[in-house]
């Protein structure tokens, strides 16, 4: 006995000397499982970074909510005096469907799960549950019902630049843990950046979980994800959108587009669509989850003319007072006709571009070439993308295999563009030729340090037209609102000047045959930009299929929108009426006893329209008088002797009207007031004889209410009834 227990107790020292010397029992660490089984702490958590607009207005920032966790497994009660599991799964199910989103069947589905589980949580509609909701659902005292503090994506403006920015959701991984992870938009693309380090505090503590005395805390601190601060204003974007909101509600478009850019840097200072959502609860999030202004192309329609108008400026084959057949354009087998399918007669290109002509576009591309004409599309950027810093950005096509296709494209139909790239390439005609890069983000700051990390500048993509050219051209597009045969005049904002085009495109069949035809069918939209003189703002807007009423033109809705976002970011701006520089005016000479082809040389080279009164020949006679000042556009009579060939009075003034009058001495009867509606001879023909000749004219208004019947359909449509075909 003496020997065995003398062995036990040698061999039982030998076992301590050996674990005191290595530390080591059976492969474990010793001092590893104490510090496990006495060290615990808990992660600091880190925020995501924010997204904030050029002013530093929160747009998307982490925000304290609390998570739903329902206890379901009976072991958890030690005392059934006080349940520490759900104990009515039925009533409870009732109580808690009237503060989450979810129905009560289905919460009673999840408290009875087919597993054996501990514990259940509600997916989202447990999750962001805020401080209010919390302290109701406590004071119902429901047993085995839980509430952890948690961190919630939050979006405090609501539907604002929604696929833009898009969203965040908290998700749980395989071994439990969870974070907010970039779904959409912004917050997909920069995840990483905006995406934190979570940091940890560790101690150690006794049996009962109370800090040792002699022990030290260890704190390794969170890093919070980086700010992203983007061009965007938030107050032009509140503009936008509640513009768009308006015109969604009353018009009940397919879809609308809006963006708002600073033609001086390229910068986005608004960007919108519609249908749009809510990124806090992803209510009105359909399937399309694209940047429409990015990643969809259009067919622009007769914006388009903004860009074949500066082309032709640029290689010198502009002629404004040059003159042209409208109505119809033959190329081979196929004809391109104007919304007025009959045109307007021999008109000059630039009424053609007032009237939105398709027929002036196709004959500007004779005259200039379709070389040269593609070399510009190249320049303005078409048919490649902008580089603006979202991705899966589209390119679009210009199309040219066909004769027919490069003739549609001067009017913007057939070849394909982004809205961004439309922007973009209007930045040079408002810009002095100077074409900027679009983009949105501002810079991208580190919020721990301070340090900018990412800090974006204006980019010049190119200078595809002189300063020259950009200038002549924003006075042809003012023509479109303000001249006398102008169709934009919606468009008009009180206190400033406007430059812009309309445009009407067909759109594609569901099926991708063909294009859908009618007046609530089309895409209309609108590229402008404002002041005129020096632009400040350029904007696209776009509505797709909206529905009009009877006495409605496509340019309704459009104006709606574009009309009150520029006017009240104008004034936000602090860019005053008086502010703006006075329109340029022309002093015109004493032409009587000159030859009227010398004379009409001079007077479109400066801006000017000038009509004959007769025959080609001596001027007898001339309104205004030599030393009058007129703006671009005005008209220029000028009496000579001679038959007299009827002129076209469409929209001409009432004053216009009196003044050709009072020069021919033609039996004119006059109808009505204000704009020339409609007149009983046409254009073109000699006057021969004392026959009347009845002009009716109506008021702006009388012409709001009850359109000409040749425009009741569309105003600046480049379509007549049978739409051209391939």
């Amino acid at each position: 006995m003496f020997i065995f227990f003398g062995g036990l107790f040698l061999l039982l020292y030998w076992r301590f000397a050996s674990i005191q010397a290595t530390g080591m029992v059976k492969g474990h660490e010793l001092e590893e499982e104490a510090l496990s089984r006495y060290e615990t702490g808990y992660v600091l958590s880190a925020d995501r970074g924010k997204i904030l607009d050029r002013n530093a207005n929160v747009i998307a920032e982490d925000t304290l909510s609390y998570r739903l966790v329902a206890v379901i497994k009976e072991s958890a009660t030690e005392n059934k005096k006080n349940p520490r599991h759900v104990v009515d799964k039925a009533e409870t199910a009732k109580l808690l469907a009237q503060y989450i989103p979810m129905d009560e069947e289905k919460i009673y589905e999840r408290l009875n799960p087919s597993k054996d589980l501990y514990q259940v949580e509600f997916g989202l509609a447990g999750r962001g549950i805020s401080h209010e909701v919390k302290k109701k659902i406590e004071e119902l005292k429901l047993p085995g019902i839980l509430l952890y503090s948690d961190k919630k994506r939050y979006y405090p403006n609501g539907a604002f630049a929604s696929h833009l920015i898009g969203f965040a959701l908290r998700e749980t991984d395989d071994d439990g843990n969870s974070s907010v992870v970039g779904k959409m938009g912004l917050e997909y693309i920069y995840d990483k950046q905006l995406t934190g380090t979570d940091g940890k505090l560790t101690y150690q503590r006794d049996a009962r979980n109370y800090l040792l005395p002699s022990s030290d805390k260890v704190i390794q601190e969170a890093q919070d994800g980086n700010d992203i601060y983007l061009t965007i204003d938030k107050t032009i974007q509140n503009f936008l959108e509640e513009a768009m909101t308006r015109v969604n509600d009353e018009y009940k478009p397919q879809s609308m587009v809006a963006v708002v850019a600073n033609p001086k840097t390229g910068e986005i200072l608004a960007m919108s669509q519609r249908p749009t959502f809510n990124p806090d609860t992803r209510t009105g999030l359909d399937g399309n989850w694209l940047n429409d202004v990015v990643e969809n192309t259009i067919e622009p329609g007769s914006t388009f003319k903004t860009f074949t108008v500066a082309a032709a400026i640029d290689s010198n084959n502009w002629h404004p007072n040059a003159t042209y057949q409208s109505g119809q354009y033959k190329v081979y087998n196929d004809t391109i006709r104007d919304h007025n399918r009959y045109g307007w007669g021999r008109i000059s290109y630039l009424e053609g571009i007032q009237r939105s002509s398709n027929t002036a576009m196709t004959n500007l591309l004779d005259i200039m070439g379709w070389e040269t004409y593609e070399s510009y599309l190249k320049e303005f950027g078409f048919g490649q993308k902008t580089g603006i810093d979202l991705p899966n950005e589209a390119s679009g096509i210009i199309n040219s295999r066909y004769p027919l296709e490069k003739y549609t494209t001067t009017f913007g139909q057939g070849s394909t563009v982004t809205p961004i790239q439309l922007i973009q390439g209007v930045t040079a005609v408002a810009n002095d030729g100077k074409m900027m890069q679009p983009y949105v983000i501002d810079k991208i700051v580190n919020p721990n340090t301070g340090e900018v990390l990412v800090d974006s500048e204006p980019t010049i993509k190119g200078e595809p037209i002189s300063a020259e050219t950009a200038q002549k051209t924003r006075e042809v597009l003012a023509s479109t609102i303000y001249g006398e045969a102008g169709n934009a005049k919606r468009f008009e904002i009180e206190g400033y000047k406007v430059a812009g085009k309309t445009g009407t495109a067909q759109m594609p069949k569901a099926n991708g045959i063909g294009y859908d035809w009618g007046k609530n069918e089309f895409l209309y939209s609108f590229l402008g930009m404002a002041p005129a003189e020096d632009p400040q703002l350029a904007v696209f807007i776009s509505v797709a299929k909206p529905k009009l009423g009877a006495t409605e033109i496509g340019s309704d809705p459009v104006s709606q929108v574009f009309n009150s976002v520029v006017l009240n970011s104008l004034k936000y701006m602090n860019i005053n009426p008086s502010d703006v520089a006075e329109v340029e005016t022309t002093k015109i000479d004493d032409y009587v006893g000159e030859q009227t082809d010398t004379v009409m040389t001079q007077l479109e080279a400066e801006g000017l329209i000038p009509v004959i009164i007769g025959q080609d020949g001596e001027i007898t006679e001339q309104f205004p008088a030599a030393d009058s000042s007129l703006t671009s556009g005005s008209i220029v009579f000028l009496k000579t002797d001679g038959e007299i060939t009827l002129p076209s009075f469409n929209n001409w003034s009432l004053r216009n009207l009196l003044v050709y009058k009072s020069l021919s001495k033609l039996p004119i009867e006059i109808v009505g007031e204000g704009y020339v509606e409609s007149q009983s001879v046409s254009q073109g023909t000699p006057i021969t004889d004392d026959s009347p000749i009845v002009v009716k004219l109506k008021t702006p208004e009388e012409m709001h209410l009850t359109p000409p019947a040749e425009d009741m359909e569309l105003e600046d449509e480049e379509f007549s009834e049978e739409p051209p075909q391939d």
